[in-house]
């Protein structure tokens, strides 16, 4: 943006979350690969959950902010993380900070690198619902673009929404998202080793039942909406075996915990590890999830989406027909699923791989665009956390 000083340096990458962490993942290996290593901030949004998801790409942050709290808010959080992440930005000068996404880690990136007088780039923007919901993360999409210099676009309607709010074009670039960079090379390995996670039961899915998976966490989620879903899972646990990796927020968590544990046809899982996640997003028959990346990641895999939400950002799926919108209302919920159970055409028709978000190469895509406009001279690891 006009006014900064792009100084040659390091790129830093902000990170907080797990989903985070599989989307910047691919980019830092990426400029690596070229002689390039990034600085890796972990904000500690999600401190374990992004340890966890960093390990299985064989990468540690350079440096750990520790911000969670028990309870915390996304403006707790904020507070907390501009005043440290722009004392930061101003002591290693990168030449220019990367974000992902909406998350509170990545807007208070954001906007300490704006304090900071930094060049600031963002991955998987122009994301849009269109509605007030979810909040704060569709506000946080819209306050990063207006803060950025170059915008990774993972496709051409995120684009044309950044267009459509005054962005320019030039700073605009069709780069498809980089969670299934992710997704297919995680693939392949598990392919090749004939990976089966240690954490499942060994009977899950094996008695001819189909496999439902579920994910659940969303704030808007929060409450009501979520007895709701838990509700029709009890329900549907007649017709299928039930799989849900619990999500550590104690709201969430508690809730579940207090509706299925026991219940037969439901496993509950500890939060898994990105491959095996992955796993057994492949196993699945279909897939409940009000998950933004869960949503991009099925339809590579085959896999048909139900999304708890009443709106989503990530239309693609929608138009390709791999995932269709049912909201959190109890019976239309147990509508979707048994139709789809029941009518091997239609879940077949959903079921057919497709890559509406990418192709798998968008890390490379995207260093290419930051090192044209930031190149990096001396290039190489960076100093100890405890020297920076």
């Amino acid at each position: 943006m006009a006014g900064r000083t792009a100084l040659a340096g390091r790129f830093l990458f902000v990170a907080g979350t797990r989903p985070e962490a599989v989307k910047l993942a691919p980019i830092i290996l990426e400029m690596a690969g070229r002689g390039v290593m990034p600085v890796l901030v972990a904000t500690g949004q999600q401190r374990e959950m992004l340890a966890a998801a960093l390990a299985g790409f064989g990468l540690v942050p350079d440096l750990d902010l520790a911000v969670m709290q028990p309870g915390q808010q996304p403006d707790q959080v904020v507070g907390r993380l501009v005043p440290r992440l722009a004392g930061l930005f101003r002591r290693l000068r990168p030449a220019a900070v990367v974000v992902q996404g909406d998350t509170a880690s990545a807007f208070a990136g954001a906007t300490a690198a704006f304090y900071a007088r930094l060049p600031l780039a963002h991955v998987e923007a122009g994301l849009r619902s269109g509605a007030d919901e979810p909040h704060p993360e569709e506000q946080h999409r819209r306050l990063i673009a207006q803060l950025c210099d170059l915008h990774f676009a993972p496709t051409a309607a995120a684009a044309a929404a950044l267009r459509a709010e005054g962005i320019a074009a030039a700073a605009i670039h069709v780069t498809g998202n980089t969670g299934i960079d992710a997704l297919l090379a995680t693939s392949r390995r598990l392919a090749a080793c004939g990976h089966r996670p240690a954490a499942l039961p060994a009977a899950l899915g094996s008695g001819g039942r189909p496999l439902l998976l579920v994910t659940i966490h969303r704030r808007e989620n929060h409450g009501a909406p979520l007895d709701r879903v838990l509700s029709a899972l009890q329900v549907l646990a007649a017709d299928a075996d039930i799989c849900i990796p619990v999500h550590p927020s104690p709201v969430v968590a508690g809730q579940v915990r207090m509706a299925l544990a026991g219940h037969s046809g439901v496993t509950l899982l500890p939060p898994l590890d990105y491959a095996d996640f992955i796993w057994l997003l492949g196993q699945a028959r279909l897939v409940l999830t009000d998950s933004g990346g869960v949503q991009e990641e099925a339809p590579a895999l085959g896999v048909p989406v139900l999304v708890l939400r009443d709106v989503t950002e990530r239309r693609e799926g929608l138009i390709s027909g791999n995932a269709r919108i049912v909201g959190t209302d109890a019976a239309a919920i147990i509508a979707a699923v048994r139709g789809l159970l029941d009518d091997g055409r239609a879940r077949a028709a959903m079921a057919q791989p497709a890559h509406p978000y990418g192709d798998g190469l968008a890390a490379s895509r995207i260093a290419d665009l930051l090192l044209a406009r930031w190149g990096v001279s001396g290039a190489g690891r960076p100093a100890s956390p405890s020297s920076l």
